[in-house]
């Protein structure tokens, strides 16, 4: 009963009931029970979880045992929450006073305070349980006699303080990391000492460590890594292609971008007599070359996945087997886990085989090459190349037909020179070529996926899924409200939503709010996810998915390949248990995020780099963004994001419409929404706050 108790008032903390009532919410009608509910009610009053005022009870928020959770601030230190390790509660608000020596990220014990802010409980921290960073990145300032390092990241809200015997070689403007943190009182600044130097900040070098550092990326392989990758023949021996599929005599071809370097997927295409063709994807087979235990598989557990910041990558993998020996480069034998399909003209799978293969890619292809084959008719391997478009296209018809989206967001493309400077921005076009490429890959994850599912006199094996779940309902909602605010209709009632969410995708291709529209869309979304439980892909439309198809770069396609291996040669003793993979699904999903999250910063630095020189000029651009501080606006030819402030906006007395995705001016009746399309004038690049400030033309 107390039990009972406990969970109602966490899950209503606000509420404040008689006995009388809460016993009519339990469905207590027997003597014996109520006498037992207030007999519970009394005991708790007494432990002091609940507190009695007249004959009503309520939680005890003031004093209340103290809860663990982890904090997230919100701006740069004005507030933020604590979700807490007990879910029954919901996240507890912190105001800027009462954050205390906690940096973002931290583990915090904190108290309840008071819970008079609308639904949210509010507390203070009063102790820092584990710091989320030993180690934090920034730029060492100078002023007057003392030194301190302003952080990268803005989430850590203070500066940190460097007494002059603590700055090693380190000059003012140098970019570094700086630990052994003390923050012993919330109204005195962090102190610590810098441990490494970058370099001068806003240097290609310095500013690419730093991303990698803040993210906590490694950089450097360590020495048994890299001694164990070195010690791998480069030569395939006799007795392993014999085991093999050979199709080393097979007109096999990769399709990557200009500046590729090391190539996982290649494909094939044969036609057949009944009107039907054999298409090939191609897989390096990296498993052969990285076993459970060594030192480069725990290498690439750690890391999770490859990282791709703006002119540099930092691996997964050694050089030696991501660009040499596991890449699929013309001319030169390569293992690779090869899926066989026979499609019919319209996409349809007829039968499929999955082998262990040797291949020889017989030429190496950019996107670009190949759009001026399917353009033009002519060119090598055309009449394959053709085909393979030709299929790709029915594939992309069938997968829309069920309901699956093709989300568009745009990426930009950096010309850089010498020194790592930003020449140029374009942004990328998404061609035929690249839908070839993605509607095969796509193709073989499917196949792999729904070849392990359980049938009949079949054991069901532990197996690696890439899942999307059902969009939350209140978000599709909002979504709906703010397309209808740009003139576009969705029904949130739709039973098939993703029908709709395609037509309005489609609608809104080629405008200037296509981006805008795509994004708040994705936002509505549940994210991808690595998972041992599948429960399909929402977004594609897929009853059965999972990642396979580029084990150079994504941790969870290597170990894909070794369960399905595993699987057809039905030695499901070898294969991992189910929670050893659902801790490698939820490290390598968390990799992941970080992996986007340093890729977008090191994209965002880049743009603030390039228009660093072209404070006064004027641009195009889409509002992205709208708060009660000001406008984020979205530069329409180089992707860049920067902010009207509302306080620069001088025709009129702004009101933040937080319901309508808009500002209204109080004396005039403008409004700015999201979506809008403005001009404005750069007039402020901070680089080292990250941020560009725009004014309103």
């Amino acid at each position: 009963m107390k039990k009972e108790i406990k969970s109602f008032f966490k899950n209503h903390p606000t509420s404040k009931l008689k006995s009388k009532d809460l016993a009519k919410k339990f469905g207590i009608v027997e003597d014996y029970a109520y006498a037992e509910l207030k007999h519970a009610l009394h005991s708790l009053t007494e432990e002091g979880f609940l507190e009695k005022q007249g004959k009503r009870y309520q939680i005890n928020h003031v004093g209340s045992n103290k809860l663990i959770g982890t904090l997230q601030i919100i701006g740069e230190g004005d507030y933020g929450f604590v979700r807490l390790k007990d879910k029954e509660f919901k996240d507890i608000f912190v105001a800027g006073k009462n954050l205390k020596t906690a940096f973002d990220g931290d583990l915090v014990e904190v108290v309840l305070v008071s819970s008079k802010r609308g639904k949210s409980l509010e507390g203070e921290i009063v102790n820092v349980v584990e710091r989320k960073r030993n180690e934090i990145v920034g730029t060492l300032q100078k002023s007057n006699s003392f030194y301190f390092v302003q952080p990268d990241d803005k989430k850590i809200h203070r500066d940190i303080y460097v007494a002059a015997n603590k700055l090693g070689n380190a000059k003012a403007g140098d970019k570094v990391v700086i630990g052994n943190i003390e923050w012993k009182s919330q109204q005195l600044n962090p102190e610590g000492q810098i441990k490494e130097i970058f370099g001068k900040a806003g240097s290609y070098d310095a500013e690419i460590s730093s991303i990698a550092r803040e993210f906590g990326l490694t950089y450097k392989f360590p020495k048994a890594v890299t001694k164990e990758a070195e010690a791998i023949p480069e030569v395939i021996p006799p007795s392993e292609i014999k085991k093999r599929l050979d199709l080393r005599s097979k007109n096999i071809f990769t399709i990557d971008p200009d500046d590729a370097k090391d190539f996982d997927d290649a494909v094939s295409i044969e036609p057949l007599p009944n009107g039907n063709s054999v298409v090939g994807i191609h897989i390096a087979d990296v498993s052969h070359y990285v076993r459970k235990n060594s030192s480069i598989y725990e290498e690439a557990l750690n890391r999770g996945t490859s990282v791709y910041l703006v002119g540099k990558v930092i691996p997964m993998l050694p050089e030696k087997l991501s660009n040499r020996i596991c890449s699929l480069v013309p001319d030169e034998d390569r293992l690779t886990f090869s899926v066989i399909a026979e499609l019919t003209s319209n996409g349809k799978i007829v039968n499929y085989e999955i082998h262990k293969s040797v291949i020889k890619s017989k030429r190496r292809f950019t996107y670009d090459e190949v759009q001026k084959i399917i353009d033009s008719r002519k060119g090598d391997y055309c009449d394959e190349i053709f085909k393979l478009n030709q299929i790709s296209k029915a594939l992309r018809a069938k997968r829309n037909k069920k309901g699956s989206i093709n989300f568009f967001t745009p990426e930009v493309v950096f010309k850089l020179d010498k020194l790592g400077k930003p020449a140029d921005i374009q942004i990328k076009e998404i061609r035929e070529s690249h839908n070839l490429i993605e509607e095969l890959m796509l193709l073989a994850n499917q196949i792999i996926a729904e070849h392990t599912k359980l049938k009949a006199n079949k054991k069901a094996v532990p197996f690696v899924y890439r899942v999307h779940d059902l969009p939350d309902k209140e978000k599709i909602v909002e979504f709906a409200r703010f397309v209808k605010s740009l003139g576009y209709h969705f029904d949130p009632n739709s039973a098939n939503k993703s029908k709709q969410f395609q037509i309005l995708l489609d609608e809104v291709k080629g405008t200037e709010e296509e981006a805008v529209v795509n994004e708040v869309a994705i936002r509505s979304m549940a994210k991808a996810v690595y998972s041992t439980k599948n429960i399909g892909h929402y977004g594609l439309g897929f009853r059965y998915y999972t990642h396979f198809t580029s084990p150079i770069r994504r941790f969870p396609d290597l170990v894909v390949h070794n369960l399905i291996c595993n699987y057809i040669a039905e030695k499901t003793e070898k294969n991992l248990s189910l929670e050893e993979l659902e801790e490698i699904c939820n490290h390598a999903s968390a990799q992941e995020r970080n992996a986007i999250n340093a890729e977008r910063l090191s994209v965002k630095l880049k743009q603030i780099e390039y228009l660093e020189g072209k404070v006064g000029d004027e641009f195009h651009g889409v509002v992205s963004g709208i708060t009660h501080f000001g406008i984020f606006v979205e530069l329409s030819q180089t992707l860049a994001e920067g902010l009207i402030r509302l306080r620069d906006l001088e025709d009129d007395y702004y009101i933040f419409d937080e319901k309508n995705y808009a500002i209204n001016g109080r004396r005039t009746g403008r409004r700015i929404r999201l979506g809008d399309k403005v001009n404005v004038k750069l007039i402020r690049v901070d680089e080292e706050k990250r941020e560009l400030d725009f004014i309103l033309l």
